[in-house]
């Protein structure tokens, strides 16, 4: 079973080592499967999906949830469990940039053929293209499609009929998975919506068996940009949202992370990590990290944990939100603000509250602040409260959370 794989994984133990760059933690990057708590039942889910496209049964999927919830590294667990258990062949291709059907095709390929340049099948996928694939880059390891219109036709039978003959090609494989990973652009193009419904179509409407498993990483929003544009598509994903973790999940991440490397937490310390990642893996990963390399020996006190939290909010603030709501929100004549705002971690709040606990010679900054901070996209009105405001991510409440506090 999958779930005893993800559970033997993370008991395994490493010896600490003293080098400050050894972190337990892998900030900006895909976690391990060490790092991976409370996904168990998503993860086999997804593990699922990829076991009935083995039987002939066609299966799309939306990994979902908010950002830096772990929606990439939980595909490419299932990824890595599907190659090694199920022998299929899989990619995770990246999407930024592409608007178009034949640029999804290009770069849906194009990773294919990369992403298997260390599997014994590369040779025959490369035989499919031909004289159409072109080494570039510095040391000539990555590969690139030189591909005609024809190649490029937005017509879903070619799709099919190509995954068809790369599944010939490779035999040995039983299914092809396809990771399609930052869909922004094209979850804004009405055509590449109806082209997903028409594949849908065209696949049911054969009654053939289509050995693929296509899984969607995105967040909610773009998955309703879709489903606006081809309704019919709300029944054909099979959802999987990824929900923050809860204190406990988080308590173990950070108890395993740390004692991975013979060091330890104490509980009260846990509690106040809890407090600051608010059940988003991402931020247990910066926060987590800053600790590590400010720890001056194994036991992790009070001093090191706070010092950390600090030194992890110019990270998350410089690297995941916008540049100019960093900027503004080190500006002094909003610290004061920022501390009644963010006191504790919440979503919502109300701009009258904030002003019956702000010094009377501040409140005039306070309309400013509101409005400077809805042109950056950090706060929301909210719709549940008449005058009202909501942050639009947990990212966004927890950063200012950290701000408030060091503020």
């Amino acid at each position: 079973m999958a779930v005893g794989y993800y559970a033997a994984s993370l008991d395994q133990r490493e010896g600490r080592d003293v080098n400050p760059d050894a972190s337990p933690f892998t900030p900006g990057r895909i976690a391990p499967v060490k790092s991976f708590v409370g996904r168990a039942e998503e993860l086999e889910r997804l593990h699922a999906m990829v076991r009935a496209s083995l039987l002939g049964r066609f299966k799309i999927g939306f990994v979902t949830g908010e950002r830096g919830i772990g929606k990439s590294s939980a595909a490419a667990i299932v990824r890595m469990l599907s190659e090694r258990e199920d022998r299929v062949a899989a990619c995770h291709a990246l999407l930024g940039g592409v608007t178009s059907i034949e640029g999804f095709v290009r770069r849906t390929f194009e990773s294919l053929l990369n992403d298997s340049i260390d599997r014994p099948w590369h040779q025959r996928m490369m035989r499919m293209f031909g004289d159409r694939v072109r080494r570039v880059g510095l040391f000539g390891l990555t590969l690139e499609l030189n591909l005609s219109s024809r190649d490029l036709s937005d017509s879903p039978a070619d799709f099919i009929a190509s995954i068809r003959a790369l599944l010939a090609e490779v035999e040995d494989q039983r299914a092809i998975l396809l990771i399609l990973d930052d869909i922004n652009g094209l979850a804004a193009v009405e055509s590449f919506a109806h082209w997903l419904k028409s594949l849908v179509d065209e696949i049911g409407l054969r009654q053939q068996p289509m050995r693929l498993c296509m899984l969607f990483v995105c967040l909610e929003e773009r998955r309703r940009e879709m489903v606006a544009r081809q309704p019919p598509l709300a029944r054909v994903f099979e959802l999987i949202d990824l929900a923050p973790w809860s204190d406990a999940e988080v308590h173990e991440f950070y108890d395993r992370s740390f004692r991975s490397r013979n060091a330890t937490v104490p509980d009260e310390m846990l509690d106040l990590l809890a407090s600051f990642t608010g059940g988003v893996p991402v931020l247990a990963h910066e926060i987590g990290d800053a600790v590590w390399r400010l720890a001056p020996d194994p036991e992790i006190d009070r001093r090191t944990v706070t010092q950390g939290i600090y030194s992890a909010a110019d990270v998350v603030g410089s690297k995941l939100l916008d540049p100019q709501l960093f900027n503004a929100l080190r500006s002094g004549r909003y610290r004061s603000i920022l501390r009644t705002i963010a006191k504790g971690p919440t979503m919502r709040f109300r701009p009258a509250t904030v002003a019956e606990r702000l010094p009377a010679k501040e409140r005039g900054a306070l309309d400013n602040f509101l409005r400077r901070m809805r042109q950056l996209g950090a706060l929301d009105t909210d719709p549940e409260q008449r005058g009202g405001y909501r942050f639009p991510t947990r990212l966004h409440a927890l950063y200012f959370h950290m701000e408030s506090r060091r503020a």
